[in-house]
């Protein structure tokens, strides 16, 4: 399942910027995967934390097919030193035993969260241990497939601003401002923003200088 979004967002988003109608017509459709399990995205975004991506693939695999069902029971029952062999760290597989402990005693509410604001679900989400602002951003978007999450703290985002913008720093204040100019379809802006970051398209450079 790919990230939905279709042409009511991009042409909204043309309409606000023709740097980004650019980059959104050359660009094209991003397809973006989703996992819409709250409990098995919040596990795997703990895992891919300070990794490769290539090495959260693979640790990924293993947990899938060592326990079959990645849920609260399976991960208590699996226990630290289990997934700790499936080639996580102590301190991950504690993060992950203490989510899946919440969810067991009711203290996080799996089912309430999805009615939440985008702004009550990151004060929940990033109270976990293990889970800071940037990653329930990204299980805001990739997730539960909000349409307006724009992270200041994603460096690709920065990066991928400053390639369309031409400019050498992306300030607090600048970056607001791109938020009320493409909200509330931030998410969808992010999406292409992160394609020029990837270096999708030819010739666009980052304007940051250069450390010697």
């Amino acid at each position: 399942m790919y990230f939905r979004y279709d042409e009511k967002e991009t042409e909204y988003l043309k309409s606000k910027c023709k740097k980004l109608a650019f980059v959104i017509d050359k660009v094209g459709h991003i397809e973006r995967q989703v996992d819409k399990d709250l409990f098995s995205a919040v596990v795997h975004h703990i895992v891919g934390q300070q990794i490769s991506t290539k090495a959260q693939e693979t640790i990924w695999k293993r947990i899938e097919d060592g326990l079959g069902v990645v849920n609260a029971d399976t991960i208590l029952k699996a226990g630290i030193k289990k997934l700790q062999s499936f080639g996580i760290t102590f301190k991950k597989a504690e993060y992950i035993t203490d989510f899946a402990n919440k969810i067991k005693n009711g203290e996080f509410d799996l089912e309430a969260i999805w009615q939440k604001t985008d702004e009550e679900v990151i004060k929940e989400l990033s109270a976990l241990k293990g889970i800071g602002v940037w990653t329930a951003e990204m299980l805001l978007l990739f997730c539960m497939e909000r349409k307006n999450v724009f992270s200041y703290d994603d460096l690709a985002i920065q990066r991928g601003i400053r390639m369309v913008y031409h400019h050498k720093k992306i300030t607090k204040p600048l970056f607001e401002k791109y938020r009320k100019r493409f909200s509330p379809y931030c998410s969808v802006a992010s999406l292409y923003f992160w394609a020029v970051a990837g270096g999708l398209i030819e010739g666009m450079k980052d304007y940051s200088p250069q450390k010697k």
